[in-house]
């Protein structure tokens, strides 16, 4: 069931256009991702959600009822911020207990409800402080618990471990899918951190300049990106793009690289009614890079592998990982072994390597396009 439909939301500030169009639904109970770098329109898209903002053109649909131009009050959302937004003259206690009070709940109840949010978000022991004297995790448990209390039906959550140190981010990721699964709620998350998306959200919605250029599971998006841009915003290390151009036959196409040429990719179709000298851009993950063994074979001419030459330029420990950066000619690229692998290897060693041609990427020069 739909629970959040969003169509062909537009909203500008001046001369800047924030939004240019953006469809989306989420569905009921789904932890949801916006994904962006800053200024792609991740926050005002949840501002415009809640009401905080109003939508210049385009519709906000929630549980059936159009609420575009609802009061925020009567939405049934509550939004987490980046900046916390405590109110540090109260104890985190009245910080939690505030939306409830405003609503004139009673005072036994507000109690409770304060009281099982703290013990949920494992805050019982900070109840009688101010919120200055809470580390960094427990002010980002506050705030959300402040959201949580009301007991919403949608919980918007814009960049909320922005300001936690790498081990808090951690631990509150983990925090976050565990109150997902307890009270299976339906979240909208905002981040600008691919790693948050990936291991959170069960659909992720990429945005560039104000429009969402994909939606997909995050295998969907790592396996299947539509374009450049979404190859190279989703997974880590970055993904290998070369330029490469379209040779060979009319139903038997090339692509050849600085390095090399292969045929016979999940792309091979797909290039035929391409002319010959098409500018292209080639793409792999560093994952699918691996030392060539004897048994290996240079198969550029149909296969599953490509034998290409290379030397190491950089080695990149990364605990039990090691990303090589590699100079196959002038060009670059990244390989990732397991740390007891990689450690037979120095700077300036020749490395033959293979890269598995079957789950490569294929995509326009000019347009950034997917050719599949």
């Amino acid at each position: 069931m739909s629970h959040l439909i969003i169509q062909d939301l537009h909203k500008s500030f001046g001369d800047l256009r924030a939004l240019q169009g953006v469809d989306m639904v989420v569905e009921k109970g789904e932890f949801f991702v916006l994904l962006g770098p800053s200024a792609a329109g991740k926050t005002t898209t949840l501002r415009m959600v809640c009401g905080i903002e109003r939508a210049d053109q385009g519709r906000v649909v929630f549980d059936g009822e159009d609420v575009t131009g609802a009061e925020v009050r009567g939405r049934d959302m509550a939004m987490v911020f980046q900046t916390f937004a405590l109110y540090p003259h109260m104890t985190i206690f009245d910080n939690l207990a505030y939306p409830l009070r405003q609503s004139g709940m009673a005072k036994a109840d507000v109690v409770q409800r304060v009281n099982e949010v703290a013990e949920m978000l494992r805050l019982g022991h900070t109840l009688a402080r101010k919120p200055g004297t809470a580390s960094g995790g427990e002010q980002q448990r506050v705030a959300i618990g402040r959201a949580l209390v009301r007991r919403p039906s949608l919980l918007l959550l814009d960049e909320p471990l922005t300001n936690l140190d790498a081990k808090l981010r951690f631990d509150t990721r983990a925090e976050f899918k565990r109150l997902h699964r307890e009270l299976g709620m339906t979240i909208v998350y905002a981040t600008p951190d691919e790693l948050e998306a990936l291991s959170m959200g069960q659909r992720i919605a990429l945005l560039r300049g104000g429009r969402i250029v994909q939606t997909g599971t995050p295998d969907e998006l790592y396996t299947k990106p539509q374009d450049t841009y979404v190859a190279g915003m989703v997974g880590s290390p970055k993904v290998n793009l070369i330029p490469a151009i379209r040779r060979g036959a009319d139903d038997a196409p090339l692509v050849e690289m600085p390095f090399g040429a292969v045929q016979n990719g999940p792309w091979a179709d797909a290039l035929k009614p391409f002319p010959v000298g098409s500018e292209l851009i080639f793409g792999f993950r560093p994952h699918d890079v691996a030392p060539a063994t004897d048994t290996g074979g240079d198969d550029g001419d149909g296969g599953g592998t490509m034998r290409i030459a290379a030397k190491v330029h950089l080695i990149e420990p990364l605990g039990d990982v090691v990303i090589l950066d590699l100079t196959a000619g002038e060009t670059q690229l990244k390989m990732v072994l397991p740390e007891e692998q990689a450690i037979r290897y120095s700077v300036g060693d020749d490395v033959p390597v293979n890269l598995r041609v079957e789950n490569s990427f294929l995509f326009a020069r000019e347009t950034g396009t997917a050719i599949c």
